[in-house]
């Protein structure tokens, strides 16, 4: 699908294609991507990446044209469990015009970002504002999820929520990656700016937006640090809460333990049925101190059989 915008009155307005400043293909189908190579004189490769998640953000600044990857965050929704994955995007500027390639179907320029646009080169860099305001929002998603989870991870004992604490991690790992990526992208973009024949603004405006883009990728490095740091706190909560419950459940056994051998003993009609020529009283007191010197002789077998193992880790130790 093909969009065109042109910039009108300091605003971006949808129009055609004759006079358009802004291309946007979404997610081209084969006729589009053969018109995109026909029209920008790249080549398959330098639209391929554009298309690819995994490509890595990069600018090349040529005689006729600039060509710049830049990764963005992808919208979430619950059916995807909560997982932030980016995307790559091709900008490739070619005198006033800029064709934007999307791989995936979020809106290229949606926000209170867009306002006041006066060139493409301007609406190139309120793009990358919106982008970094894009990843701070995701972040504090991200926080308030890790928060929510945690207070149900402190009385959970299962892995459910140790998962998607995981999956949040690796999010932010792959956000981490794009920034800093992002954050190459704009240090070459500022160090070639008389080559793109920015304005004094907009190389103001491009200071400004570095310094946005180091505090985010400041801030998504602590949570990212934090949450990896802690993981191994939150599985040991889930052990804790097990160990816990496996202590409670021994408790009810032990209560319920001699009641379970009285009534045994009192339920053995074979035994009475064996014993019945003599007083139940003598028969059944033999019955217990038979028990009580049948365990009195496995505690003390048991006993030996660990002290072995003491006396040599007291060994060791010493040696």
């Amino acid at each position: 699908m093909k969009t065109f915008f042109q910039i009108k009155n300091n605003a971006l307005i949808e129009g055609g294609p004759d006079q358009a400043d802004v291309a946007v293909y979404t997610i081209p189908d084969n006729g589009e991507k053969q018109e995109l190579l026909d029209t920008l004189g790249h080549d398959a490769h330098d639209l391929e990446s554009a298309l690819d998640p995994d490509e890595i953000s990069r600018i090349e600044i040529n005689p006729d044209d600039t060509y710049i990857i830049w990764k963005r965050p992808n919208n979430v929704s619950y059916e995807q469990h909560l997982k932030f994955e980016v995307s790559s995007v091709g900008l490739f500027i070619k005198g006033n015009r800029m064709t934007v390639i999307l791989g995936d179907a979020s809106p290229a320029f949606r926000g209170k970002e867009f306002q006041k646009i006066e060139s493409t080169n301007n609406l190139l860099l309120k793009f990358f504002l919106q982008t970094i305001h894009h990843y701070l929002g995701h972040l504090k998603v991200i926080k308030q999820l890790t928060a929510e989870i945690q207070t149900k991870l402190n009385l959970s004992m299962e892995n459910r929520y140790l998962i998607q604490m995981f999956v949040l991690s690796e999010s932010l790992v792959y956000y981490l990656n794009a920034i800093e990526a992002n954050s190459a992208v704009l240090a070459k973009l500022r160090a070639s700016a008389p080559k793109i024949s920015f304005t004094q603004e907009e190389m103001e405006m491009l200071d400004d937006i570095i310094i946005e883009h180091q505090q985010c990728e400041r801030q998504t490095q602590i949570y990212s640090s934090v949450m990896a740091g802690l993981m191994d706190a939150r599985g040991a909560i889930i052990n804790n809460n097990m160990n816990v419950l496996l202590k409670n459940l021994t408790i009810i056994n032990v209560v319920f333990l001699p009641l379970n051998l009285i009534a045994g003993i009192g339920g053995m009609s074979e035994f009475s049925m064996m014993t019945q020529g003599i007083d139940w009283k003598i028969s059944y007191f033999l019955f217990v101190g038979m028990m009580a010197v049948f365990g009195w002789i496995l505690w003390i077998r048991l006993a030996r059989l660990n002290r072995p193992s003491q006396s040599m880790s007291l060994r060791k130790k010493s040696g």
